[in-house]
């Protein structure tokens, strides 16, 4: 911890209120299906169910708040035992939403791929110009005035084991239809289509697209019926049965948006009613806000449904103000936080019990 850092840790939270990790002792808020723990990430991630959705908001690695590193290197080192177990607890029905700046998201981007997460795409928050309200010395800092963060969106993408190597849901595709020993050209018989197929399902090229439910139904049964007797069943990850329709469905993540939506989000920084204010024992912070980076509840809303549906379980680790916790209650979602700041856990509970 920095310095300043430090300071400020000891001007907001006196010593004997800081938090101590001790999973024993962790307090923990249940609203319905909600639940927020006073405690760190690591302590509860094996025990929660698995994520369809994790929203990431953790450090930027720019100091701000209590314990924040204020150098954006430190991130990887951070967050690796994190993604490690979110890694290993995701499923290819699993979205992550990693919020960050776009430096501090860049420098952790070559980890969150070294564990089997799949970039799908880079989503901008413009907070407008009323963010900097005129305030920034560029000709001191030497450079434009910054007003975005990034909500990065990843996938886990299936894997499938043959023979002792690990195949993209592309290449499992192709090598299936080819151990049938069938040309490829059948595959569009099979699915009823011109060239589609074989164009789009089992092409080897950049040019693949994912076989819908309906369509990799029919490749599973022709394969099966008019493939070589000796390699059935195809399209088996067991060797006993081929996947069935809705074991296929679930090997791909969950995605629906609404029409005239973009990667681009425009919304100026979070104010009114819904923004948090800096007040602990009828007292008001030095700070205007209790948290600097509280995020729109319509963008926490947008990415759940986006990515979820109802009954799902989505995963907050570095909850903050748990705008996930008023999304999930609302729309039905089963939901799982911690928290490890005193007042960022107090206000979050406060906001959950207020629905």
């Amino acid at each position: 911890m920095t310095k300043a850092a430090s300071v400020l840790q000891s001007h907001l939270f006196p010593e004997k209120q800081r938090f101590q990790p001790d999973s024993a002792a962790s307090q923990k808020y249940t609203r319905g299906a909600a639940s927020i723990y006073f405690d760190r990430a690591e302590n509860h991630y094996d025990s929660w169910p698995t994520p369809t959705c994790i929203i990431s908001d953790g450090p930027y690695g720019v100091g701000g708040f209590p314990g924040d590193s204020h150098k954006v290197e430190s991130l990887v080192e951070w967050y690796k035992p994190h993604i490690n177990i979110w890694s290993q607890r995701a499923t290819p029905e699993t979205t992550l939403w990693f919020w960050n700046t776009e430096i501090g998201w860049a420098t952790v981007h070559p980890l969150l791929v070294a564990h089997g997460w799949e970039y799908r795409c880079c989503n901008v928050w413009d907070k407008g110009f009323g963010h900097i309200a005129g305030n920034a010395n560029t000709q001191t800092l030497r450079k434009f005035p910054v007003v975005t963060e990034v909500c990065v969106h990843y996938i886990k993408a299936a894997e499938f084991e043959v023979d002792g190597k690990s195949l993209t849901m592309q290449e499992w595709l192709r090598h299936e239809w080819k151990r049938t020993g069938l040309p490829l050209r059948l595959a569009n018989e099979a699915c009823g289509v011109i060239n589609a197929a074989t164009r789009k399902y089992l092409t080897a090229d950049h040019f693949w697209y994912y076989p819908p439910v309906e369509t990799f139904v029919k490749l599973v049964s022709y394969a099966n019926q008019h493939g070589n007797v000796n390699g059935r069943p195809y399209f088996s990850m067991d060797g006993k049965y081929p996947v069935s329709a809705d074991q296929w469905a679930r090997l791909r993540a969950k995605f629906k948006c609404d029409v005239g939506i973009t990667n681009v989000w425009r919304e100026p920084q979070v104010s009114g009613s819904e923004r948090i204010q800096g007040v602990r024992n009828g007292m008001k912070y030095k700070f205007r806000s209790l948290h600097g980076s509280q995020k729109p509840l319509k963008f926490i809303d947008m990415i759940i449904r986006a990515s979820t549906g109802t009954g799902d379980v989505v995963w907050e680790p570095f909850g903050g103000l748990c705008p996930g916790a008023v999304v999930s209650h609302l729309s039905s979602r089963e939901y799982h936080a911690t928290e490890i700041i005193p007042e960022f856990y107090e206000a979050a509970i406060k906001r959950l019990a207020s629905l």
